[in-house]
């Protein structure tokens, strides 16, 4: 009883600090009980979940395939170069390939640790599409989505349990959840939408054509077996629709689509 009593006065003490600008986002209104260093804590136990678990997650290995990498990171760091990426020179932003050639999709963990199947690599048709995809992860990471949902699903007492350490092996669930698909995290439309649109922007601000994201909704739909995810995120019609008013808020900026550069690139994948 004494100590339950302890954690609410701790709780009305810090719950002002938290909500009142630890975890806001600078153009954000949204509330993150997580500040930025928990974002990155807990991305880099998640990445080093994933690379113990070469069975389900085996990725490429950087030396070994250091060319795809070199690939890999010039895009990122040419989405991260756009100065419109927040936290771009604070969260450890860090790209993995994870061999699978079944498996057409990306995914990425809070303080930006990026993963890209070889399914979806082989898939694409040019590198503006593989950067579109690429710059709607970072924008999840940017975005702070996943913490966000965190908040959301999880709740103010099971989250301060853990600021307390009185439950730390939760932690290692968490990130087992996100590593998993987000399956219990799943995104909000909203959430989708916001992605989609910074992403938009990023790309804005490259050599890359920004539709090219919508042509990589137009071609997951023409796909035998589409990803499972498109039953769970808003439909890509629409999802299309609002990718192009971004493209045009933006100025209507076009792009190359760098069709030669991506064969080099998976020509070097195993």
């Amino acid at each position: 009883m004494k100590k339950n009593l302890i954690n609410f006065l701790l709780l009305i003490l810090i719950a002002p600090v938290i909500f009142l600008g630890a975890g806001c986002k600078d153009d954000d209104k949204t509330i993150n009980i997580f500040f930025i260093q928990d974002d990155i804590d807990l991305g880099n136990q998640i990445a080093a979940e994933i690379a113990s678990d070469p069975v389900n997650f085996p990725l490429l290995d950087r030396a070994q395939y250091a060319s795809a990498y070199e690939h890999l990171d010039r895009i990122m760091n040419a989405i991260l170069n756009t100065g419109h990426v927040s936290y771009d020179k604070i969260f450890p932003w860090t790209s993995y390939i994870i061999h699978n050639d079944t498996m057409v999709n990306a995914f990425a963990t809070p303080g930006g640790h990026l993963y890209f199947y070889t399914g979806l690599i082989k898939t694409l048709e040019n590198e503006a599409e593989f950067a579109g995809v690429m710059a709607h992860e970072i924008a999840h990471c940017a975005r702070r989505h996943s913490t966000d949902q965190l908040t959301r699903h999880y709740g103010i007492s099971l989250l301060l349990a853990i600021i307390l350490g009185e439950n730390p092996s939760m932690l290692s669930q968490l990130a087992a959840d996100i590593a998993g698909g987000l399956t219990s995290l799943a995104f909000s439309r909203q959430m989708e939408y916001e992605a989609d649109a910074y992403a938009v922007k990023y790309l804005s601000s490259t050599d890359y054509h920004p539709l090219a994201l919508a042509d990589f909704f137009i071609k997951l739909e023409g796909l035998p077996h589409p990803p499972t995810f498109l039953s769970t995120h808003p439909s890509p019609e629409d999802r299309i629709a609002k990718i192009n008013e971004e493209w045009v808020k933006n100025g209507s900026v076009v792009g190359d689509y760098f069709e030669a550069r991506y064969m080099d690139f998976k020509a070097v994948l195993p």
